[in-house]
């Protein structure tokens, strides 16, 4: 089943009197419980698709289905809550508060899908201790190094149960050892829990882990290899 299906995907941008076409053309697939990278040099498209699919930017042209849902006539309330109920981000700067705790940064997305109080431990707790946060759950993100902040991303991402997470250059500010450490987590995610990635990224570390690499240049899918597994 495609989680994400897009069709002749652009999104054309005004410079003064030029054209960017960021995304020119893009019709892709993303299945269920795939580990995918869109690969990349830096202007090639692939954070701008990324946006696209995560309904963070509207297309020129083409269409996005998320879960079979068509999401480019969706007002931007619609929007959000497909964002909230179906997307799961992790971005390059962690985007975490900074004025709540590693578990309220993870509760507030159960908070704001309505989910009980009652159940907002029972939930986090067991994701803390797989993802090895159990005893920093009450420290700030300022109290925590790059890579703990960046797997309290990876908890708010994956706690309100996405169809998909949607990561942009997750490694792009960790040193390798925690860039490592983080891949095989959610490589790991991947594989026991069938959770499907969709990163983008140049890391030669996040490519080489990928199952399925989506290579872009100048707007345009070049290349699309699934590997052996």
């Amino acid at each position: 089943m495609s989680i994400v299906l897009t069709t002749d995907l652009k999104r054309v941008y005004e410079s003064g009197a030029t054209e960017v076409k960021a995304v020119n053309g893009v019709s892709l697939s993303v299945e269920a419980g795939e580990f995918t990278v869109l690969a990349g040099p830096s202007g090639s498209g692939k954070t701008t698709l990324l946006n696209l699919i995560g309904g963070l930017d509207r297309p020129t042209n083409g269409s996005v289905h998320l879960d079979g849902e068509l999401l480019n006539d969706k007002s931007d309330d619609e929007l959000t809550r497909a964002r909230l109920f179906k997307i799961g981000f992790i971005f390059q700067a962690y985007n975490l508060v900074p004025v709540l705790s590693a578990y309220e940064n993870v509760q507030f997305i159960l908070q704001i899908q309505g989910v009980p109080d009652s159940e907002h431990a029972g939930r986090i707790m067991p994701l803390f201790e797989e993802l090895g946060l159990s005893g920093l759950a009450q420290r700030l993100p300022g109290e925590l190094s790059g890579g703990q902040q960046q797997r309290v991303a990876v908890a708010r991402a994956i706690i309100g149960r996405p169809s998909i997470i949607l990561a942009d250059e997750p490694t792009a500010n960790l040193d390798s050892e925690s860039a490592v450490s983080l891949l095989n987590l959610m490589h790991r995610l991947n594989l026991e829990q069938k959770v499907t990635f969709l990163f983008s990224s140049h890391d030669s570390k996040v490519i080489d882990i990928a199952q399925r690499v989506i290579s872009m240049r100048d707007g345009k899918v070049s290349d699309d290899i699934r590997k052996q597994q």
